[in-house]
């Protein structure tokens, strides 16, 4: 009996090499689904309303490639939308985990890129002037000030996070301030890590403070702002977006939109600031704000197709295979991502992970972002 278990061991571990051999084979020639595995595949959009609907086949996109798009979703374990957009036109659509296309999206970080675009309103508006100092819009607050080097923060550093303000992260102490509620007095008393302009480090206490500027500076929350100057021309009905203690609604997260509303939002990028002819911002504010900024925007690396990131106001770009790529970008996995180059725009939504800042979010994170990395490095190289 015993020379009889000593066999079988030998045996089972004989075949797991030849297992793990093949499934490495497998990987290294290429193979993945089937074609009629991908055919099998569901990603038509339901009725347009406001959006036109085409299809791959119709936009000049191979139907392989977004079969397999889709197909690898079903194994994002958070993904909860996957549209894309092909010259303005919705081509593929899919909700995951009972969301929906009303569904509102709590987003994170995605809505520092609508911060970006309200302060590049406030600038066509000739109401601010994001070379002005930071403190300019904190008179109350000027005497309080002891770090001298914050008088010489400008607007444009906030956008960039060049700043010098910490990562939130970074210590239990900001953690806790993050999750209470900014208040705009915090500009004068969190310490800075680096003097402003040295280096870019991802701070949503910049993105907040970069709201409340917006907000003094045309009068009004970004909330009424959007909806008047933005949400209104691009036929986007938006949710709530939470406010702080103070009542600002907060410039580094927590607005609720639909996936499509998000996409409505990437088509106007990727159209240099205009929705349907109509002209909402600047192209050159546009323009500025994809542009690279800070080619050292983020040190810990998403692997797989997705690398080179850098940093613009508050729009993000990297490089997957032949292309480079804008995107915001949220906790969680939620993109926006703009390939100029094929006119596309893709949106994902996922479980936004409130509160959860672990090792285990960061997991679904990365596979939501190098799910749309691994799609833009599939693409055909023009």
């Amino acid at each position: 009996m015993k020379f009889l278990r000593s066999t079988n061991q030998r045996i089972n571990k004989a075949w797991a090499v030849v297992l793990s051999a093949a499934l490495v084979l497998a990987a290294l020639s290429g193979c993945g689904p089937t074609d009629d595995e991908l055919s099998a595949v569901s990603y038509t959009p339901a009725d347009g309303e406001d959006w036109e609907v085409s299809t791959p086949e119709a936009e000049g996109l191979s139907p392989k490639l977004i079969a397999r798009l889709y197909y690898n979703a079903e194994n994002v374990e958070t993904i909860t939308s996957l549209l894309v957009i092909k010259n303005g036109k919705l081509i593929a659509e899919k909700y995951y985990h009972n969301n929906s296309r009303y569904q509102k999206n709590r987003l994170q970080s995605v809505t520092k890129s609508i911060t970006s675009a309200l302060a590049g309103i406030a600038v066509d508006m000739g109401v601010l002037d994001i070379r002005q100092k930071m403190i300019e819009f904190f008179p109350e607050l000027k005497n309080r000030i002891t770090d001298t080097r914050k008088l010489d923060i400008t607007v444009q550093q906030l956008l960039e996070m060049r700043a010098g303000y910490p990562w939130e992260e970074s210590n239990e102490e900001l953690f806790h301030m993050l999750y209470s509620g900014f208040r705009s007095s915090y500009l004068a008393s969190v310490p800075l890590a680096y003097d402003p302009g040295k280096k870019m480090w991802y701070s949503n206490l910049s993105s907040h403070i970069a709201g409340i500027v917006i907000s003094r500076a045309t009068g009004t929350e970004l909330l009424p702002l959007a909806e008047e100057y933005l949400f209104g021309p691009l036929g986007i009905e938006p949710g709530q977006w939470i406010t702080d203690w103070e009542g600002h609604n907060n410039g580094h997260a927590d607005l609720f939109l639909t996936a499509r509303d998000m996409a409505k939002f990437g088509l106007l990028y990727i159209n240099s600031g205009l929705y349907k002819g109509r002209r909402v911002l600047d192209g050159d504010w546009v323009k500025d704000s994809l542009a690279v900024h800070s080619t050292d925007a983020w040190q810990f690396g998403i692997g797989g197709n997705v690398s080179k990131m850098c940093y613009g106001y508050f729009w993000w770009s990297a490089e997957a295979k032949g292309y480079r790529y804008s995107f915001a970008w949220g906790h969680g996995g939620q993109e926006i991502a703009l390939i100029p180059e094929l006119d596309m725009v893709v949106v994902v939504t996922a479980d936004p992970q409130v509160g959860n800042h672990g090792d285990e979010s960061w997991k679904y994170e990365k596979q939501n972002l190098n799910l749309v990395g691994d799609f833009i490095a599939t693409l055909p190289v023009h």
